[in-house]
């Protein structure tokens, strides 16, 4: 039975993660330290004798016993509501978290897939954005901590793929969402929902003209599982390229909730204006792309935070 860890297991992200590698017959080792992820997010899986969890935080030394096949190293904040918060925590998981499960991967000759994002390209100058495109990050904006950290990730990574021949992945997440987001992260959907929701006033920054383009989890779990099977080193953008601007995206929140008014504030620093990925290349060496519309995403996001806020 293949073996794989998987940081960050109580996120968002992460635990989907884990039942998609339990629904392959893996066996699954989860670890997170719980300064963001939530334990309901696998308590579900706790019966099970193919999943263990670790309480750990993997910026210092992670030790698994026995073999591994595969690691994802999912453990990060990623909203900027947290990582404003706790900035060092921030970069160091990104750096001597990712150094140390580089290093785990490689005393195991375990294949490991490091989850990068778009923040990569930062403010964007070119749209929509292919793996080539270098970016144009502010390394000491307030968004410096998760933007660089994600940059020297990737840098360390394929460091470790040159020097080492270690078997390394590293994919781009672009916006995601789904059930088991945390109400309170901040970012864009589950505040709007939880706004629209509790009738309060949906905050759109700036005059809500910026651009995302949001993936449902279901999809995005299956392009990481795709790219970690496949021989692919270089970075691979995952995300659905159906762009919208928030404003519009806040509508169509409104509506979807009944209720609801909208309310503009002061664009925060750095902000990026648009957010589209180009996804050729996962179409070519993976042969996927998103399956799930908006509105089929939304309506099963809106199910479950009926569930959490009602």
């Amino acid at each position: 039975m293949k073996r794989v860890l998987i940081t960050g297991a109580a996120g968002f992200l992460g635990s989907h993660l884990c039942d998609r590698f339990i629904a392959e017959g893996m066996h699954v080792i989860g670890m997170d330290n719980l300064i963001t992820g939530d334990i309901k997010n696998i308590e579900h899986l706790f019966p099970l004798k193919r999943f263990e969890f670790h309480h750990h935080d993997v910026s210092k030394f992670v030790h698994v016993a026995g073999e591994l096949d595969y690691i994802l190293h999912f453990a990060s904040p990623a909203s900027p509501i947290d990582y404003l918060k706790i900035p060092i925590q921030t970069l160091k998981v990104g750096s001597l978290g990712t150094h140390n499960l580089l290093g785990l991967a490689r005393a195991k000759n375990a294949r490991i897939l490091v989850a990068s994002t778009s923040e990569v390209y930062g403010d964007p100058l070119v749209h929509p954005q292919t793996e080539d495109y270098w970016g144009n990050v502010n390394p000491i904006g307030p968004r410096g901590v998760y933007d660089e950290a994600k940059r020297f990730q990737e840098a360390i990574t394929m460091a470790y793929h040159t020097y080492h021949q270690l078997e390394t992945r590293i994919v781009r997440i672009f916006n995601t969402y789904g059930p088991r987001m945390r109400v309170d992260d901040g970012r864009a959907l589950p505040a709007f929902f939880s706004q629209a929701m509790l009738d309060q006033e949906i905050t759109v920054f700036g005059k809500g003209q910026q651009t995302r383009s949001f993936c449902y989890v279901d999809d995005l779990v299956d392009g990481i599982f795709r790219l970690l099977m496949s021989d692919y080193v270089m970075p691979v953008n995952i995300g659905n390229p159906d762009e919208i601007s928030i404003l519009d995206f806040a509508k169509e929140v409104v509506q979807m909730v009944g209720k609801g008014s909208i309310g503009y504030r002061p664009l925060p620093k750095d902000d990026p204006q648009q957010r589209q990925p180009n996804i050729s290349l996962a179409k070519e060496v993976l042969d996927w792309e998103p399956k799930v519309s908006r509105a089929e995403g939304m309506a099963k996001t809106y199910e479950y935070f009926k569930k959490v806020l009602l």
